[in-house]
């Protein structure tokens, strides 16, 4: 059963706070709620949201001022933030994307939108996680694959180094049944050879295809900078 996503209420409103409680506890979302900025951080330590729904004109601490605290603590930064507002300046909008929000409503609001764009951000918020899962993955498979090229390569040096002690051997020993015996390691050693070599190309061609792959890849911040320009330009 997926756990429900928490999400900070930070208003100095009652009326909204209760509000957005209520809702959003009734379609199984664990709500908290702050009435300025400062109580907000106090609570955000102890109950680490998946979201913040954030007021911007707050006594004591405002919204801008919260986020860009938020956005300097290695520990928050990454909590999506909606921004309510009773201001409609495109100006004010763009510094509030530039600073770090994820989305902007202005007030007075409706709650269907405030709900679809809470469930958009959570998605966006999820498909990142996913994408940086992935590439983390693909680094550890990149540098497993490398580690593993060079493993190899040390393991046919030390054929090349069994190789000559046999001829070593074979140069010294005159004795039939020896040289019987170095034949079958020498056979031995040979198929071994191959099976290296022929892992070794696979390998190769793996790390020329993820060299390729990476030429075209965008990486995890750059794709959150576009998707947030595609949802600012709708």
């Amino acid at each position: 059963m997926k756990t429900p996503s928490k999400i900070l209420i930070v208003d100095d409103d009652p009326v909204n706070l209760e509000f957005f409680n209520l809702m959003l506890s009734k379609l199984g979302f664990t709500v908290e709620q702050a009435d300025d900025g400062l109580e907000a951080l106090a609570k955000l330590k102890k109950f680490h949201p998946n979201l913040i729904l954030l007021d911007n004109i707050m006594p004591k601490m405002s919204g801008w001022e919260l986020t860009k605290n938020l956005k300097k603590d290695p520990q928050f930064q990454d909590i999506p933030i909606i921004m309510f507002s009773a201001l409609d300046d495109v100006k004010d909008k763009i510094a509030g994307f530039e600073l770090g929000i994820d989305d902007y409503i202005t007030k007075p609001f409706n709650f269907s939108e405030v709900l679809a764009r809470i469930r958009a951000v959570l998605r966006n918020r999820e498909l990142f996680s996913q994408i940086a899962v992935r590439e983390s993955r693909l680094s550890l498979a990149e540098e497993l694959s490398r580690d593993f090229k060079q493993n190899l390569s040390d393991f046919a040096n030390s054929m090349d180094e069994l190789d000559t002690a046999i001829s070593a051997i074979q140069d010294s020993e005159k004795n039939a049944q020896a040289a019987d015996l170095i034949k079958k390691v020498q056979e031995k050693t040979q198929n071994v050879r191959r099976q290296v070599a022929e892992l070794d190309a696979r390998i190769e061609k793996t790390i020329l295809e993820w060299e390729a792959l990476k030429k075209n890849e965008i990486g995890l911040s750059t794709l959150e900078s576009q998707l947030r320009k595609s949802i600012n330009q709708e």
